[in-house]
């Protein structure tokens, strides 16, 4: 077929070639993120991934999916584009790291009313960033061009992961006993969670722009509000080789209060000390400017925690210095208590 031939299909808002464009002007990025086991060059219909043979005496693949929501707005409003992709990678590869698993490779998708090269190819570097963070191949994807579902200048991303982890190492929370200490590390902001609340009260009640300087905030309504989502998986790995991790919590949506449940055994509840780790600007602007309480602040953010650890009261202090090590600002921030009949899985004292 010639290229010509595509000329109605491009009249009616799909241009083939120009996605033919993109696929060349990405491949160095993706190429970039290539680990040991992958078999085959972008462009293919499939991605290989081989898992090594004896590498593992006893794998188990680990895969999860997730996207950034509504904080693709603030990316177009910004017009900045070469960071909602590591947001997009951190979603998914910190929901396979909290079971043990090191993430192997990953794929995505970008949905686009039209497609703009440039602000594919940013997209398509933030991804590449963070697979490079988290030592994670970019091995495939998926751009659609539609039309009619899309206005132009919107698009949608979506992730897919897929980690190892051997049989006898994963981390499912059942292990978890009364007395042990809850790390909390530090997140980077609001993350990707919370962000049609986020735009409701910055641009529809306080008429904010993402280029109005806000003094609490120390810099741009948007450049806050774009940072990136932190990755959490190789200080987490590294953590897995000098101690015994019971339990790990990805403080997404729901906050607190529907995460932390999710790996506590019957009969255990998650005792938190607020106050115990610094809340970010950002999170008491919000609660102030948007009157939003603190209980409602802990259930739709990440309220300044991005991950939470459950590990042995002996060796916590241990674990928290080697954190420090590698970077993490970590703090311990709670317990693990006796629940008794109805009481809450989350008590903040």
């Amino acid at each position: 077929m010639s290229k010509s031939s595509s000329s109605r299909y491009a009249e009616a808002g799909v241009d083939i070639d120009k996605a033919n464009d993109f696929i060349d002007q990405i491949k160095p990025l993706v190429s970039s993120t290539f680990r040991r086991g992958v078999l085959t060059d972008i462009g293919g219909f499939g991605g290989l991934f081989s898992l090594g043979g004896d590498r593992f005496k006893d794998p188990v693949l680990v895969s999860s999916t997730d996207g950034v929501g509504t904080k693709l707005k603030v990316a177009s409003l910004c017009d900045v584009h070469d960071t909602i992709g590591i947001d997009l990678v951190a979603m998914c590869v910190n929901d396979i790291v909290v079971c043990g698993a090191q993430p192997l490779f990953f794929l995505d998708y970008f949905s686009v009313g039209k497609l703009e090269t440039d602000v594919a190819t940013d997209v398509v570097r933030g991804i590449a960033k963070g697979c490079e963070i988290s030592k994670c191949s970019l091995i495939g994807g998926e751009t659609a061009e539609m039309p009619g579902l899309y206005n132009d200048g919107d698009y949608d991303l979506a992730g897919f992961v897929v980690g190892i982890a051997e049989r006898d190492k994963l981390i499912d929370g059942s292990e978890i006993k009364v007395g042990d200490k809850i790390i909390g590390l530090s997140s980077s902001g609001i993350h990707s969670n919370g962000y049609s609340l986020v735009r409701k009260i910055c641009f529809e009640e306080l008429g904010l722009k993402v280029d109005d300087y806000v003094d609490e905030l120390g810099c741009t309504l948007g450049e806050e509000l774009i940072r990136p989502t932190r990755i959490y998986t190789e200080p987490l790995l590294n953590l897995f080789k000098n101690y015994k991790v019971r339990g790990l919590v990805h403080i997404t949506g729901g906050g607190f209060d529907d995460n932390i449940p999710r790996v506590l055994p019957k009969g255990c509840k998650a005792v938190i000390k607020d106050g115990s780790w610094p809340v970010q600007p950002i999170f008491k602007f919000l609660q102030e400017k948007g009157n939003v309480p603190v209980e409602e602040m802990r259930r739709t953010f990440n309220y300044g925690i991005g991950m939470a650890i459950v590990i042995d009261g002996r060796v916590v202090d241990d674990a928290v210095q080697q954190l420090v090590a590698l970077g993490e600002s970590p703090h311990i921030i709670g317990e693990v208590a006796a629940r008794k009949g109805d009481e809450e899985s989350v008590v903040f004292v």
